[in-house]
């Protein structure tokens, strides 16, 4: 029998033998040792799964090492600062309870919870220790243990974020991460080394909270520059607060609540919070001193933009308004006129693909009270196409609500007063983590949703779905994100309940994406993830949900 195994390293296109038990760190240090491999890795993919260095190789295996570049990459970085951190923190202030909550301004929105709001002295403490774990170059090992066991040793650390959480993991092992005494929990693998994570910074909030700073992926030698959001900030805060006074603050307690027979309690509220705020917004648009005549809805893909203004709809029109709905999408240019990308290939998500002559005129003939024949654009022709059952006109109970991708952008009403426009950014902003210290993307939580729809309403597989969403992220940064703190009110279409209901619909359409793909990746990550969630079943979801816009049973048509 050998004592060797063929590795083949996508990165090179080369295929080597090495010893049986041979680590991935020893793989990368012979590759870059013989020239073949430039960059530093910290982590890798093995057979698209992504792994720790620390993984040791006993059978052929296709590797493909990975850096910051990567957004499997950057995730590795980021858990690995967010452990070194804790670690900092439980070192310092072992009374303390370090929490990362989500992503904003470019960084990572964190709580320590010490009795008392942190010090800025207090907190370059923290960092002054945490860069002094990063330069020892300690090895932080990644342990396989049986679950049962896992939950004991995190129960004596007082962690019982954690301890609910592997209540409902029903396997008999799991894995955890450790340097020294220092343990914890993570759903992905961390670097092998806490050296390889040298670039950070802490900015302390007014709040009490601080913003953990990481590289800028596009240039990793420095960090990502500070963008303040104060908007999208107190958005997020709004649901922690909400979901802690309910006991919510994470996947276990949320599990938990399940399994005692509260998900319906759960619905109903998450649904009247949604239309408690939905109501709010239609009083501000109509209140006699700041009447509006113009709604603009924006957000990234799948952030429920189309239900949301129909709801709003719905509303406004409980108050004797009478809502005309509009979408930017009817405004592309004829094909044939549309800007292109870097691929040479029609690029729609430009602002520059909509007519905007034609949108402003229209508008202004409608604000005169003109009537305007609206044209309906042609996905399969390219082009415009015009008939008088679009005709319409406003009087004075009539507001227009525009929905779409630019709707915040302010090149897109150059001609349109400002008084006149109420702006609505609406995204999911996902409000509960699987724990203290894994927060779940926004990002996660709109793909999982437009995987589910394509696969509904448009038979676009899974596969298909992530490789596009790239592509998708690249044009929200570049035409949504940068105008979001431009809007009058921010709307989180995220429900608390969500992704227990969605974990059923979803995990089929993963299942069916091959190992032998890199779509594979993040289908695998997602899998991992949902694993950790207790199922709720569809049908308690009210017909008008924003959820309904997804997994189908809808009372409005789209």
């Amino acid at each position: 029998m050998s004592n060797t195994v063929k590795i083949k390293c996508i990165n090179t296109g080369t295929c080597q033998l090495f010893p049986k038990g041979t680590t991935l760190t020893e793989i990368a240090d012979s590759l870059r040792e013989n020239g073949l491999l430039a960059m530093e890795p910290l982590a890798a993919k093995v057979n698209n799964r992504i792994t720790s260095l620390n993984w040791e190789i006993y059978h052929p295996k296709n590797v493909e090492f990975i850096d910051i570049r990567d957004a499997a990459g950057m995730r590795v970085y980021v858990r690995t600062l967010t452990f070194l951190i804790s670690a900092a923190v439980a070192e310092l202030y072992p009374e303390g309870s370090f929490r990362l909550e989500h992503s904003v301004s470019n960084g990572y929105y964190c709580l320590i919870e010490n009795g008392h709001p942190l010090t800025e002295q207090e907190l370059d403490a923290i960092k002054k220790r945490t860069r002094e774990l990063i330069e020892a170059d300690l090895p932080i090992e990644y342990v396989e243990e049986e679950t049962d066991i896992l939950t004991e040793k995190f129960r004596q650390a007082r962690r019982p974020d954690i301890v609910r959480l592997l209540s409902n993991y029903n396997h008999t092992y799991a894995c955890y991460s450790k340097m020294g005494e220092h343990i914890d929990y993570y759903y992905g693998p961390l670097c092998a080394s806490s050296r390889a994570v040298g670039l950070f910074d802490i900015i302390p909030l007014t709040d009490g909270g601080f913003l953990l700073q990481v590289p800028d992926t596009k240039d990793p030698s420095h960090l990502a520059p500070f963008v303040d959001q104060p908007k999208l900030l107190n958005a997020f805060k709004t649901f922690i607060h909400w979901n802690r006074i309910n006991s919510l603050s994470n996947i276990g307690d949320l599990n938990l609540a399940v399994k005692q027979g509260r998900a319906s309690h759960i619905i109903n509220v998450s649904e009247a919070l949604q239309e408690k705020k939905i109501a709010q917004m239609a009083d501000e648009i109509l209140s006699q001193t700041n009447k509006k005549k113009i709604i603009l809805v924006a957000g990234p893909s799948s952030s429920g933009k189309t239900t949301f203004s129909k709801r709003l709809a719905v509303q406004l029109a409980a108050s004797g308004a009478f809502p005309i709905s509009l979408s930017l999408d009817d405004y592309f240019l004829e094909r044939e006129q549309s800007p292109r990308d870097e691929n040479g290939n029609y690029d729609y998500e430009a602002l520059y693909a909509l007519d905007l002559e034609l949108f402003n005129n229209q508008l202004i003939d409608l604000l005169d009270g003109k009537a305007v024949k609206i044209p309906r654009y042609n996905f399969t022709t390219g082009h415009k196409e015009f008939s008088d059952d679009r005709t319409i006109q406003l009087n004075d109970d009539n507001i227009l609500i525009l929905e779409g991708i630019h709707a915040l952008n302010p090149q897109l009403l150059p001609k349109i007063p400002a008084r006149v426009q109420y702006k609505i950014y609406v995204s999911a902003l996902t409000s509960i983590s699987l724990d203290n210290h894994n927060h779940i993307s926004t990002a996660d939580n709109r793909l999982i949703r437009r995987m589910i729809r394509d696969a509904q309403y448009r038979s676009i597989p899974a596969r298909e779905t992530i490789s596009r969403w790239p592509s998708v992220r690249a044009g929200e940064d570049k035409w949504i994100f940068p105008y979001q703190e431009n809007a009058d009110a921010v709307f989180n279409s995220a429900l608390l309940y969500e992704l227990s209901v969605l974990k059923q619909f979803a995990e089929p359409l993963l299942l069916s994406v091959p190992q032998t793909c890199p779509e594979y990746t993040e289908a695998w990550r997602l899998l991992c993830f949902l694993d950790y969630l207790q199922p709720i079943g569809g049908l308690q979801i009210p017909p008008t949900s924003l959820l309904r816009e997804f997994v189908g049973g809808s009372s409005f048509n789209y």
